[in-house]
């Protein structure tokens, strides 16, 4: 699982980058905090930074000047400014890809996944937890040498549970990580979902991986 980090100001933007890459089976990470972003970056360390011009405070030109200073993560302008002349700045200070708004949706993602490939970037380690093993991108998860196909909702419960495995996850919570994936999900959705998912979880021999934990929510 690659992780993205998204500069971008504009939440709508943002948001839809988001999900475009969680659903391209990346690990989105956006910056809503506009100050000490190399740090953040330093931090995060992201396998791919999508980049605006136009930020608060700075731009995305001097930005990525600074960034590349310190470090070789692949940088892809993402912006609304259409000029020959930005353009060729952005690659001058280290840009390696630039993009104009609005973007084709699928022409961005294979300029994504090009600019990865060309850098040599490893995805994360797929998320494991006592002998389950979740493949977000193929949508299956794994155990005692089986595997189980998951629905998209089934898949997106289990990350979450998996994300804060050990830990308490209300059904709030749940439900607003689906929603944020923009798929509709109520209170007796979830329990289906959560009921299918324990019975695939059982027949690769992991009865009880999910606890419910009454008035408070579930645990791995």
């Amino acid at each position: 699982m690659f992780k993205i980090m998204i500069i971008e100001d504009d939440p709508a933007v943002r948001d839809e980058l988001a999900l475009l890459l969680k659903n391209e089976g990346c690990r989105p990470i956006t910056v809503t905090v506009f100050e000490n972003i190399p740090t953040q970056v330093s931090e995060c360390k992201p396998d791919l930074i999508l980049l605006d011009l136009g930020l608060p405070g700075r731009d995305g030109l001097s930005l990525c000047a600074q960034l590349r200073r310190e470090s070789d993560t692949p940088i892809i302008f993402v912006t609304s400014h259409d000029s020959a002349y930005d353009e060729l700045n952005a690659l001058s200070l280290g840009g390696d890809d630039y993009i104009t708004k609005p973007y084709n949706v699928p022409v961005l993602l294979a300029r994504i996944r090009s600019v990865l490939r060309r850098s040599g970037a490893r995805p994360e380690t797929l998320p494991h937890f006592n002998g389950l093993t979740l493949n977000p991108t193929k949508g299956y998860a794994s155990a005692n040498g089986q595997t189980a196909e998951l629905t998209r909702n089934e898949l997106q419960i289990l990350a979450c549970l998996m994300e804060h495995a050990g830990e308490i996850v209300s059904r709030a919570d749940l439900i607003e990580a689906l929603w944020d994936n923009q798929i509709y999900i109520d209170d007796n959705t979830l329990s289906v979902n959560m009921t299918r998912l324990r019975a695939k979880l059982e027949a690769l021999g992991l009865s009880g991986f999910i606890k419910t934990r009454r008035g408070m929510g579930y645990q791995l």
